[in-house]
């Protein structure tokens, strides 16, 4: 069962995640139209699932499960950041069922304004593989603008594929006041 509400967005909440959410979690990365996606090559346990619950956060990373009304869609997170450049990377994971429904970008939303207000980082980045470009239009909806490109940087489905860098600074934030209402 996913734990309190953190952030609330205007289509999911960003909850804690508990132990329990090792089943939904292991289920979510294993798929392979998720995977595809990642850059998790290899198959990941419930128990895998476990110790990287409870071990998480451990060096100032965030990773929450979105849910709507109650039931886990997704997870999404800031990895560990760059304190020195103030920096940090967002990544989310959303189960295929829940595509096209504006979730991510909800909670890619929420995840920058936390970023930004409560952390008071200068920047964050995404990556992306060329082959997910539905990933790409989420940062883009966020206000990220492409940076650049790690020439076949990213091994795919047998290919090599390029790895499109996203990014968005402090000042360019657009989340401003009213999405610090929306948390909880």
């Amino acid at each position: 069962m996913p734990g309190p509400v953190f952030r609330r967005g205007e289509a999911v909440e960003l909850r804690t995640v508990e132990a329990e959410d090792a089943a939904f979690l292991a289920s979510l990365v294993n798929d392979p139209q998720v995977r595809a996606g990642t850059a998790m090559t290899t198959p990941i346990s419930e128990g895998d699932e476990r110790e990287w619950i409870e071990s998480a956060g451990d060096d100032g990373e965030v990773h929450l499960l979105a849910c709507v009304d109650g039931d886990p869609v997704g997870i999404a997170g800031l990895n560990a950041p760059n304190e020195s450049f103030g920096s940090v990377e967002l990544g989310y994971q959303f189960a295929p069922d829940a595509w096209g429904n504006g979730y991510a970008t909800d909670a890619a939303r929420e995840l920058c304004g936390y970023a930004f207000e409560a952390r008071r980082f200068h920047k964050v980045y995404a990556k992306v593989y060329e082959t997910n470009p539905a990933s790409a239009r989420v940062l883009e909806k966020v206000g990220f603008a492409e940076e650049g490109r790690h020439r076949e940087e990213a091994f795919v489905d047998g290919e090599h594929v390029d790895i499109r860098r996203f990014g968005l600074l402090a000042d360019e934030w657009a989340g401003g006041a009213d999405s610090s209402t929306r948390s909880t």
